[in-house]
């Protein structure tokens, strides 16, 4: 007689207090779970539906005690229209050539990585990353991933995003762009990317992670319509004056996310 063996149990942790990255002064708490085994995708599928984001092998959900500033949001990649300023963005950058890569960490990468965080978030714990550190952040992950490279017509790097492949969309785990680049708002033509290349997989969501209005770094995922945002367990779409919920997502229910 065949026999079923018995689902491993998902096990849930929640992290020590840690200073808040994006709001001064507030206190930062995470529920992680291991991404791991052939259920790694599945699980991190049905995770970044609950609104959790990846990090290495981790999936990871902000419990910030007293706060719920951070709420998950994700780009209508099929219903996207780019308002002036976007359009004005893409047409700056029209002789930009992307390129999915291997998730496979390289130096040249790794410099303009550097380059970015000294310039951008030099008081940040990113920006004492060596290269060893910057590869198990591109490699370490058990599910599809890319590095999408962005070149100019001299082959010069001019911005990189770290992303992952869901089954409803992809995933921009991190970015970051050439600093001296700036005026050409590189990052902003990153997310318009990976919201064409959506369409031409035929996948519905550009998930960009946390929305924290109150912080002015993060406001701009505010600014690609329609988008969504996780609010009470349910997407939503997100109104049209992008304000900030009164009432905070609930923290996604372990049922809905068991393995």
């Amino acid at each position: 007689m065949l026999q079923r063996s018995a689902r491993r149990p998902q096990f849930f942790y929640t992290t020590a207090p840690l200073p808040c990255p994006y709001l001064a002064g507030r206190t930062e708490r995470k529920v992680v779970t291991e991404l791991s085994g052939t259920d790694a995708e599945a699980l991190h599928d049905r995770l970044s539906r609950a609104g959790f984001r990846r990090s290495h092998n981790i999936a990871y959900s902000p419990v910030c005690p007293g706060c719920q500033a951070c709420i998950p949001i994700r780009i209508v990649a099929t219903a996207f229209e780019p308002d002036r300023t976007q359009r004005r963005i893409a047409r700056a950058n029209a002789a930009v050539e992307a390129a999915e890569m291997p998730a496979r960490a390289t130096a040249e990468q790794f410099a303009l990585f550097n380059r970015y965080q000294k310039a951008r978030h030099a008081d940040g714990d990113m920006a004492a990353m060596g290269f060893y550190d910057y590869r198990a952040m591109v490699e370490d992950t058990p599910i599809s991933s890319s590095v999408v490279e962005l070149r100019d017509d001299a082959d010069r790097l001019l911005g990189a995003c770290l992303a992952d492949r869901l089954s409803d969309g992809l995933s921009a785990v991190y970015s970051f762009y050439e600093p001296a680049e700036e005026k050409r708002s590189i990052g902003t033509y990153i997310v318009l990317w990976l919201v064409q290349r959506a369409r031409q997989l035929g996948l519905p969501y550009v998930y960009l992670g946390y929305w924290v209005p109150e912080s002015r770094k993060m406001a701009y995922k505010a600014r690609f319509r329609p988008s969504e945002v996780l609010m009470g367990g349910t997407w939503r779409v997100l109104g049209e004056a992008a304000e900030a919920p009164e009432s905070a997502p609930a923290t996604p229910g372990m049922s809905s996310v068991e393995a």
